[in-house]
């Protein structure tokens, strides 16, 4: 299997996202995005400035950045699932999301089943 570099730029994480498959569009009153895809692109297109969560800018932040920095469980889970990760390590980052109290523990726990490595080799057989 081809896998991507440990360290990909912003840029190539996006185009990486947009070749995956897409998961069902949820209208939900006040959020801006329709699919965890969608959520994705919107969050990474304003990564390199503030964008809508105050980010500093010009930081020179890679793939692995941010993923290790989401705070939403949905947006890793999908990432997991449609980039192609393991189906055994799926449901143990489902199964771990469902132990935390916060966004934040239950993301933690996802990443803690599924690192940036196994994502990355994962995404690199959808070039």
């Amino acid at each position: 299997m081809d896998t991507m570099p440990e360290s990909i730029s912003i840029a190539e994480f996006r185009r990486a996202i947009e070749r995956l498959p897409s998961d069902q569009p949820r209208s939900q009153p006040g959020v801006w995005y329709q699919t965890q895809k969608e959520h994705w692109l919107g969050w990474l297109h304003e990564y390199e400035g503030p964008g809508a969560y105050g980010r500093k800018p010009n930081q020179s932040r890679d793939a692995k950045f941010a993923y290790n920095h989401i705070v939403c469980p949905e947006m890793l889970l999908w990432l997991i699932q449609a980039a192609g990760v393991k189906q055994e390590l799926v449901t143990a980052a489902q199964n771990a999301a469902a132990t935390g109290t916060t966004m934040m523990q239950s993301a933690g726990a996802i990443r803690k089943q599924v690192s940036w490595s196994e994502v990355s080799a994962a995404l690199g057989g959808k070039r």
